[in-house]
């Protein structure tokens, strides 16, 4: 709703806190489509290509954690047609390094005898003897702005093809989907030091218009090739083959419309490859794709070019790992691709290959905090046998390790800590005849070890518990789809679960990246005094040594996680900005949570920091500082709630909102809260809001809210939008106060009922003059425009009885 005043700005602050609107006009976030290469090497230096948008006038890069570095060496802005000048000074240097590249290759012996329809294209040895070709000489050679056409004389004859086909072959160019978010690139230079931690970290730019969001970007310990286009054998079998590659190597690449990727490498007899895909890995959502992801297929060949294994995925990850033990010395071609061909920038990929150390199964899947906890381990090339569990106190549940085999790090492990007892499934226990007794409160390790096997446990319960049943296994990298039933002792289901998920329509609220939760969640009410069975099994009849879980039973235990949206915020001296808080609920938990920033910088402040009971999402807003910081910095912030007497600390976790295949949204997970504070750009006004607390709305009724404003500059008519406001609530009759100003908010319908309570977000904008040219070159005239002031420190409120 927008109302009109022609004197003030409202400015509103919470509990006489004092806070800023600042006027801007209104703007677009950066945005990071894809890194290739997606990650490096210890102790290398290279260059990434970082595409995306609005990146115009990139300053700087920053990368999470300790040990890489990088900097900005060139923007491209998009790309755009080729025009007859550059075409023809691009078909000019590309004849004369062609020409000198054969030359280079003859002196060494190895003439390719290329065959004369390819040098006709290549226009090698033709005699150009046209009007526009004689000028085109006489000129400087213009060529497009691109990251490809960097750095000519050093490219090879593959690089000059593919050069060609990007910029000249019609097929090509036909095939291309031009795409506005991926259509900028920024070049940076990544140096990684020696001893940098290897694992996954997070890469943002910074441009005039603020951060970007955080991007996936890896650190690794084994040496690295980046893929040459054109690499499809059958299609370009006439350049010189590239000598084969020597394993252990990582591959990177980028798969595009129609795209094939191979890869030659050396193998002896009896080596136990593993070829592991880093695909959605790298980019876990797409929004305008379907299924939502680059779905990566990996196919080994031969040296007679038959296909000897192949895989589309690995259990419930559609990134494929590939198991094979080579049966005899020689080549063998790693093929890539899309499983429905399609491609672009975005569809990047990284490959492992060699004997790499890889878990399939680890258990226990996790220990009690504070006891020495050890899992056995198999898998491929593994080193150890075992592997320790770091069970010490902590905010982190849900933990992950892996095994460190000389240069080499495993896949990761992912394990449960908590503070309940903990035991061991025992056989047989496949019924309620032989079901396995256990007292409650108690977590049991176990495993489905069979298909079709069915865990039983019995417990003593009383009438009006209520008991809690609860699976983590899929959360754990389980290949469990787990069902979950508690039957009495006549055999009558109290309740049953297959896959629990809490969503809020197409927003998915679990924080995490997993494609099927499988996990299951009951809570039963108890009847009567007597003897209750929880039966556990595979939902598709599965099972193996690698169907572990972790089965927590007992009592209710209150609970929650938090997680906040947006992972980068940017924001001028003196501005606030909106947040997003979604609350994860857990075993019945309803009250209330405050949010407080943790040793954050002097001059950060949180308007609206609290969710009320019974909520599951809640706008606030994050003020900054008086002035400009020179670097982001890194935020925390955590949730403090009373929980049978004691208070409650939980860390809120940022995410970012991703879209998957146009509909789906998840929050997935970011290593870091990143803020910048930038220089104020427009005249900005401290106020306060008169009064503390939340307001208080009758139902049906109106609440009168003041201001105190220190100044009453002219700033024209004011428009104040609530944004995306609670339904049935409306803020009406804004006028000015001898010492300010004072605005009615509405609280009407069926969704505004007393005891709803929730927070308001409110955008200011006014009207500037501008000089525009006058029709036909006349003479410069005044003209209205509309521009965002800000938004203003978060509103709370109550609907109350009237």
């Amino acid at each position: 709703m927008l109302v009109r005043t022609s004197r003030y700005l409202l400015l509103l602050a919470l509990a006489a806190c004092a806070s800023t609107v600042w006027a801007a006009p209104a703007r677009r976030e950066p945005q990071i489509g894809y890194l290739f290469p997606a990650g490096g090497q210890q102790g290398s230096v290279f260059e990434v290509t970082v595409g995306g948008q609005l990146l115009r006038g990139v300053t700087d890069v920053y990368v999470s954690g300790e040990g890489v570095r990088a900097s900005v060496i060139e923007h491209y802005r998009p790309r755009r047609n080729v025009t007859t000048e550059q075409r023809q000074g691009l078909q000019k240097r590309l004849k004369e390094l062609r020409e000198q590249r054969l030359a280079e290759l003859k002196r060494q012996g190895r003439d390719p005898k290329l065959p004369a329809w390819v040098l006709t294209s290549w226009r090698v040895g033709k005699r150009e003897d046209t009007k526009q070709e004689n000028a085109a000489e006489t000129e400087a050679v213009e060529l497009p702005d691109h990251p490809l056409v960097r750095d000519m004389e050093s490219k090879s004859l593959r690089q000059l093809q593919h050069v060609t086909n990007e910029f000249l072959d019609w097929k090509t160019l036909t095939r291309r989907q031009l795409n506005a978010q991926l259509a900028e690139m920024v070049v940076v230079e990544v140096t990684i030091d020696p001893g940098a931690a290897p694992g996954d970290r997070e890469l943002r730019l910074r441009t005039p218009n603020g951060l970007t969001n955080p991007m996936r970007f890896q650190v690794g310990t084994l040496p690295e090739i980046c893929e040459e286009e054109p690499n499809d054998p059958e299609t370009f079998a006439y350049l010189p083959k590239e000598p084969p590659i020597d394993l252990p190597m990582v591959l990177n690449g980028q798969i595009m419309p129609g795209d094939v990727d191979r890869f030659r490498f050396r193998a002896k007899r009896g080596q136990r490859l593993v070829i592991e895909t880093h695909a959605r890995r790298l980019v876990p959502f797409l929004a305008d794709t379907v299924p939502g992801w680059f779905q990566a297929t990996v196919a080994l060949y031969d040296a007679q070019g038959r296909e000897v294994a192949f895989a589309d995925d690995y259990r419930f990850h559609p990134d494929p790992v590939l198991f094979y033990q080579v049966p005899r010395d020689g080549q063998y071609e790693l093929e890539i691709r899309d499983a429905i061909c399609r491609g672009r920038q975005d569809f990047v990929y990284r490959v492992g290959v060699g004997e790499l150390p890889f878990i399939t199964q680890a258990f226990p899947l996790g220990g009690r905090t504070g006891v020495s906890t050890v899992a056995s381990i198999d898998g491929w090339t593994l080193p150890e046998k075992q592997l320790r569990l770091d069970t010490q106190p902590g905010d982190d549940c849900i933990r992950r390790t892996a095994l460190h085999q000389s240069k080499c790090v495993s896949n990761e492990v992912t394990y449960a800590v908590d503070t309940l007892p903990d035991c061991m499934e025992t056989e047989p226990n496949d019924d309620t005849q032989s079901a396995q007794p256990i007292a409650l409160p108690r977590i049991v390790n176990g495993r489905i070890a069979r298909p079709g096997d069915v865990d039983v446990f019995q417990f003593e319960g009383h009438a009006g518990d209520e008991v809690v049943a609860e699976v983590l296994g899929r959360r754990l990298q389980s290949p469990l789809d787990s069902l979950l039933r508690v039957t009495d002792a006549s055999g009558r289901v109290l309740e049953w679960n297959d896959d629990y998920m809490q969503k809020d329509g197409h927003l998915h609220r679990d924080v995490g990246l997993l494609t099927h939760q499988a996990d299951s969640y009951l809570s039963a009410a108890l009847p009567e005094d007597g003897t209750y069975y929880v039966h556990l099994s595979d939902a598709q009849n599965h099972g193996g040594e690698a169907y572990g879980y972790r089965l927590r039973i007992g009592p209710p235990r209150p609970d929650f996680a938090l997680c906040m949206t947006p992972a980068s915020l940017s924001m001028p001296a003196r501005s606030v900005v909106p947040v997003t808080v979604h609350v994860l609920r857990k075993d019945g938990f309803e009250g209330d949570i405050e949010l407080v920033l943790k040793d954050a910088p002097a001059g950060f402040a949180l308007s609206g920091g609290r969710v009320p009971s019974g909520r599951d999402c809640v706008r606030m807003t994050l003020a900054a500082p008086r002035g400009p910081m020179d670097r982001p910095v890194v935020l925390q912030l955590e949730g403090h709630a009373r929980i049978a007497g004691e208070t409650v600390s939980r860390p809120v976790v940022p995410a970012q909102n991703l879209m998957q295949a146009f509909l789906y949204c998840h929050l997935a997970p970011s290593r870091e809260l990143m803020v910048a504070v930038g220089r104020i750009r427009w005249r900005s006004l401290p106020a306060q809001l008169a009064g503390s607390g939340p307001v208080r709305i009758p139902a049906g009724g109106t609440a009168r809210v003041r201001v105190k404003a220190p100044r009453r500059p002219r700033l024209g008519k004011i428009d104040l939008a609530l944004s995306a406001p609670p339904q049935g609530i409306t803020l009406q009759n804004v006028r000015a106060v001898p010492d300010g100003l004072a605005f009615q908010l509405k609280a009407e319908g069926e969704a505004a009922k007393a005891g709803f309570a929730d927070n308001l977000i409110v955008e200011a904008f006014g009207e500037v003059t501008v000089k525009k040219q006058g029709e036909n070159g006349g003479e410069a005239v005044d003209q209205k425009q509309r521009v965002s002031l800000g938004i203003l420190p978060a509103i709370p409120f109550v609907v109350v009885q009237p």
